[in-house]
């Protein structure tokens, strides 16, 4: 198996020693690039800009100014929709931290800005133990409802196995957690009719279980193994498939295309290695 702990120990024994020493690895995991793709998606009859951004992590290693900044990235594309891949949190949390929402409040879209829950989201509130969030809380559900209707208020709409129109030719719809979650492909996409779709899962490991063909699915989760070696990639993937989900486009169920984002965030090591945090701009045209 696979640690944290090994991965680092590698890492310290190997040529990329002296860039962690000198905090290169570090600055890595605060640099973040906007990565611009196109692509073509059936149903679509005029072109649509998507933002994604997922694994914000905000808590642990990333505060305020961080979000700020992909904020502004983010609104400095222009999109018509911004979408958030899950993982928002990683903290244990009495209150959410008012800073977060006072960003996520300033994303500009005309469409409007989505989100669905991830895996920390849940661990966040209590939902499961361990040593960064403490024991379990039996009022976990409860908080995390106050804090969905938070983001409402922030103009945040949160997809729990249900989807929206954005346009008379557009669908987005969003699904539970994979782990902790029952997420429900088919609900989240329900009603879509003949409009293209947009699937924003915040894991990976979903897409071989898709139940119908999507558009475009759109996942997180992985921050593409956050540190990766020259020649080797990601010694450590959180996927059951290992490397085949790391990151990049990919194909689901149904031959369905999916783009899993690098995420912008930190977890488990406040570090990156050769894995740069990314805001995507997906660049939709018609077929």
């Amino acid at each position: 198996m696979v640690t944290r702990r090994a991965v680092l120990r590698s890492l310290l024994g190997g040529g990329s020693a002296l860039a962690l020493g000198g905090g290169v690895g570090v600055a890595q995991g605060y640099r973040f690039g906007v990565t611009r793709h196109a692509r073509a998606l059936p149903g679509l009859h005029s072109p649509l800009r998507v933002a994604f951004l997922t694994d914000l992590h905000h808590g642990l290693f990333i505060g305020d100014g961080s979000v700020g900044a992909w904020v502004d990235a983010a609104n400095d594309l222009r999109a018509d929709v911004v979408l958030l891949g899950g993982d928002l949190l990683d903290a244990r949390l009495d209150d959410v931290p008012p800073g977060l929402l006072r960003q996520l409040a300033r994303l500009r879209a005309p469409l409007g800005t989505f989100s669905v829950w991830g895996n920390h989201d849940y661990g966040s509130f209590g939902r499961y133990a361990s040593r960064h969030y403490g024991p379990v809380r039996a009022d976990w559900a409860a908080r995390r409802e106050r804090f969905a209707g938070q983001l409402a208020g922030a103009g945040v709409t949160v997809l729990r196995d249900e989807g929206r129109p954005l346009r008379d030719d557009v669908w987005v719809g969003g699904t539970d957690d994979l782990w902790f979650g029952k997420p429900d492909a088919a609900a989240a996409l329900a009603g879509a009719g003949a409009r293209a779709t947009l699937l924003v899962t915040h894991n990976p490991d979903l897409l071989p279980a898709l139940p119908r063909p999507a558009g475009l699915v759109l996942c997180g989760h992985t921050h593409g193994g956050q540190v990766r070696l020259p020649l080797l990639g990601a010694p450590m993937v959180p996927s059951a498939f290992g490397q085949r989900y790391a990151m990049g486009w990919v194909t689901g169920a149904h031959d369905s295309p999916a783009y899993v984002s690098r995420g912008l965030g930190l977890s488990g090591l406040p570090l990156r290695n050769l894995c740069e945090p990314e805001v995507a701009l997906l660049r939709l045209s018609p077929t």
